[in-house]
């Protein structure tokens, strides 16, 4: 694969702001959300935004190089091209990655849900969907009607994020925890395990941040 770098407009999807290529670049110490997609080429690490044909390098700042052993994980080393998403600081053309929301086999591109979104979680047998943010908690079923709940921020303990509400005789329940996640169907991982309580049913699958 060929890349044209354009570090510019690399630098401009993190910073919101247009900065030239051959200038010196101040760093944002601040992590940021980088939605892109991610090989191995040798011994480098490339990454390319989405909707961009810039890319960057990426050197992992993670404890443990807990971000590439979970790409690794997902098909990274032997080959795969993944869409990932990944926290991190650009620094002179060089994504500094720290942490990792989602990564997925051939994954399309997902930006940021905005204001609508804060929160998507799935899982498998039986299959189901839920999408938090905006105004509504939304959970899909096969075979079921869609549960429609008010949105109210989750409320956060530890490593924990919580939401529980109640009207028109449905009660939800939704636990999500910050640890790996794997889902051999999507075939991808995700930072957030989560289970969902609905009217007694418990639903187990994986979440990530929007």
């Amino acid at each position: 694969m060929n890349f044209r770098p354009s570090l510019a407009a690399l630098a401009a999807l993190f910073l919101a702001t247009a900065l030239h290529a051959n200038e010196a670049k101040p760093v944002d110490g601040a992590p940021k959300m980088a939605y892109g997609l991610m090989m191995k080429q040798g011994d480098r690490l490339i990454f390319s935004p989405c909707r961009d044909r810039s890319y960057a390098n990426v050197e992992d700042v993670s404890a443990d190089g807990a971000v590439t052993k979970v790409l690794n994980s997902v098909g990274l080393d032997s080959g795969k091209r993944l869409y990932v998403e990944l926290l991190g600081v650009l620094d002179n053309g060089t994504l500094k990655a720290s942490a990792f929301n989602m990564a997925r086999v051939e994954g399309r591109c997902q930006m940021p849900g905005g204001k609508e979104e804060s929160w998507r979680a799935a899982g498998n047998d039986p299959a189901w969907a839920l999408v938090a943010g905006g105004e509504h908690v939304r959970l899909q079923r096969y075979g079921k009607p869609d549960v429609v709940l008010p949105y109210t921020e989750f409320r956060s303990e530890g490593n924990l994020s919580r939401y529980d509400a109640s009207t028109d005789g449905n009660k939800l329940a939704v636990r999500l925890e910050k640890t790996l996640c794997r889902d051999v169907q999507a075939n991808g991982a995700f930072a957030w395990t989560a289970s969902v309580e609905v009217n007694g049913q418990v639903l187990k699958g994986c979440a990530w941040q929007r």
